[in-house]
């Protein structure tokens, strides 16, 4: 039996991941990935419950995995994914481009409790008595960029008292990105 496909392809100068695993027949889903750079810009899950007692289950399974494979690829090529790569390209320019945190060098005496309130020290040295404590603003963190609403886990994927049913955790994250009901 096989579990999976693994194939990496170029595309407009880009490679791309294509990754197509079986859950087993205990959760009888093909899911197809299309990642770039590690994440995951589209997706295709098709589950074969009703198939489940077929004598030729492994070899129905494998066809079905090798077409949604090529499948996944040949909407690569085609472009169907253009628009979502643009998007996660145009995202990852901008990520790239916000401005990074510089570090502070100031002796002690010169920074204020509100100034390193998020910062742990370790156990610093007290200042002298006579000491000044100059004034330093403190610095507002940059908003996000994008946020996501937040969402629960699907009852399903939370057992229930009075059976046994068990999720992996690739299977629970499957799950909320594909925003399947499991």
């Amino acid at each position: 039996m096989v579990v999976g496909f693994n194939h990496n392809f170029r595309y407009k100068g880009e490679v791309y991941h294509i990754q197509t695993e079986d859950s087993g027949v205990k959760n009888p889903n093909i899911v197809t990935l299309l990642y770039q750079g590690g994440t995951i810009l589209a997706s295709k899950k098709t589950s074969y419950a009703d198939i489940t007692r077929v004598d030729n289950l492994d070899q129905v399974v494998e066809e079905l995995m090798k077409e949604q494979h090529k499948g996944m690829l040949r909407n690569l090529k085609t472009g169907e994914f253009d628009a979502v790569i643009e998007r996660f390209q145009s995202a990852r320019n901008q990520k790239s481009q916000i401005p990074k945190f510089e570090k502070i060098s100031a002796p002690l005496k010169e920074v204020t409790p509100a100034a390193v309130k998020s910062v742990v020290l370790e156990t610093p040295p007290a200042p002298p008595a006579d000491a000044q404590v100059a004034q330093v603003a403190p610095v507002a963190a940059p908003k996000p960029e994008l946020q996501a609403e937040p969402r629960t886990l699907p009852p399903a994927a939370v057992k229930p008292s009075s059976s046994t049913i068990e999720f992996s955790l690739d299977e629970v994250i499957l799950s909320y990105l594909m925003g399947d009901d499991k």
